[in-house]
């Protein structure tokens, strides 16, 4: 049983109340004021009092006292309403919930990672109460302030747990909100193979492109895993390499781990403010990541312009850089790139982009889906070279009969000798019984 809003939002008034006195306090003493964790702990404590004389005045009123468990709850719901997410939390707090989808406040959608799909409590009184609490999250969270009104009325930022929250207003007709819940933030090829992603031979190939700085780009559908796959292969990286990531809004959180990663510079692009100044594109960060002293760049999602940029970086000396792209397909991903490509200023004809593309890329991995929402790797090709309008390529490994990969079109010998070098062993391409039988 939810708790009753009436008697959480009063609870929250309260408590509310209490930290504004307290800062006030503070203030007027000369006193620092309390940082983040110590400002929740009086939180905590305030609640706790506001829910003791909640009890006191409904026994002097001859009303029946909560549980234990209930004020447990309202506690927590209190606790969230000042310091979380709201009623967004107990979703986010679900670690079987995948996607989080708002169509207003009352309109809510869940989706499992075994693949249900249901509609669950609302997250907010109101839709005004809704676009208040993304407001607040725009205001709190991200490297910066960023807005949502009338005047930019979308937001993009990563939650505190590594999730990402997309959000629009004015647009449409209600406010809607899309939360993409990252379930992997560390992961390893490793792991994958537990989840059924990948087999043993592609975890060993893989590991070998990371470790012979193969630079890649991993493309797929909405939702196919292309981040999860980036953070996984990033994790062979060894770590006394330099990384530089660029994203829109920070995702990937290769700079969290830093017994994996311990040099990550994290970068993320910026909005204009209000005057319209002020802004910093993802293709503006590809060329001052260049500045970083990086071994490698890593650009968690591609989609304009920065291609051109990070295509001349991957051929300027930092090999073993990634990214991500939508494409349908391993082939499909060199007609994105040049269309992303021809986007820039420069305006360079497909041929010229195909030619960078083949002096860029090594591989080009593409990940699918089944009905049952599971992901894999089915597609990975080797680029060889630039042929006029068309990008040559290899496809390595291709779909078998379930769309998983298997063993394709064999490699070049002077990759496969570069592969081998750094601890490779080409026979598992080879081993009777298919790839299964690693």
């Amino acid at each position: 049983m939810s708790p009753d809003r009436e008697l959480v939002e009063r609870l929250r008034s309260k408590v509310l109340a209490g930290l504004s006195e307290r800062r006030r306090a503070d203030e007027a003493a000369g006193r620092a004021g309390l940082g983040g964790p110590d400002e929740q702990a009086l939180g905590r404590a305030l609640i706790a009092e506001a829910l003791d004389a909640e009890a006191r005045a409904a026994l002097a009123a001859g009303r029946p006292a909560r549980s234990a468990a209930e004020d447990d709850e309202l506690a927590q719901e209190v606790f969230d309403a000042l310091f979380r997410l709201g009623r967004l939390q107990r979703l986010l707090d679900d670690p079987s919930i995948e996607n989080i989808n708002a169509n207003g406040a009352d309109c809510v959608w869940v989706r499992y990672a075994d693949g249900r799909r249901e509609r669950v409590d609302p997250i907010a009184a109101s839709d005004e109460e809704l676009v208040e609490l993304v407001r607040n999250v725009g205001a709190r969270l991200g490297l910066g302030e960023r807005r949502f009104d009338l005047g930019s009325p979308r937001l993009s930022l990563q939650l505190p747990d590594g999730s990402r929250l997309f959000a629009v207003m004015a647009v449409c007709a209600r406010p809607s909100v899309a939360i993409r819940r990252h379930r992997y933030l560390k992961v390893t090829c490793d792991d994958l193979v537990g989840m059924g992603s990948i087999d043993l031979a592609l975890r060993e190939f893989f590991r070998a492109l990371m470790l012979a700085r193969k630079s890649c780009v991993i493309c797929g559908g909405t939702g196919a895993g292309k981040t999860t796959l980036l953070r996984a292969m990033a994790a062979d990286i060894p770590p006394w390499e330099r990384l530089v990531t660029i994203e829109d809004s920070l995702e990937l959180g290769l700079d969290r781990f830093p017994d994996l990663h311990p040099d990550v510079v994290a970068l993320e692009a910026r909005e204009p403010n209000l005057e319209g100044e002020g802004a910093i594109s993802l293709a503006e960060l590809v060329r001052w990541a260049l500045r970083l002293s990086p071994d490698r760049v890593i650009v968690g999602e591609s989609r304009g312009e920065e291609v051109l940029a990070l295509l001349n970086a991957m051929s300027q000396g930092t090999d073993g850089s990634m990214t991500t792209i939508h494409a349908s397909s391993s082939k499909g991903a060199f007609s994105k790139l040049a269309t992303y490509a021809v986007q820039a200023p420069e305006r360079l004809p497909l041929e010229a982009t195909n030619l960078l593309v083949a002096n860029a890329v090594d591989f080009v991995i593409h990940l699918a889906q089944d009905h049952a929402g599971r992901r894999f790797v089915s597609s990975v090709r080797e680029v060889t070279d630039a042929d006029g309008p068309v990008v040559v390529s290899n496809e390595v490994f291709r779909p078998g009969p379930d769309g998983r990969a298997v063993p394709g079109v064999p490699m070049r010998n002077e990759t496969t000798d570069q592969l081998v070098e750094v601890g490779f062993d080409p026979d598992l391409l080879e081993r009777p019984g298919g790839w299964w039988a690693t």
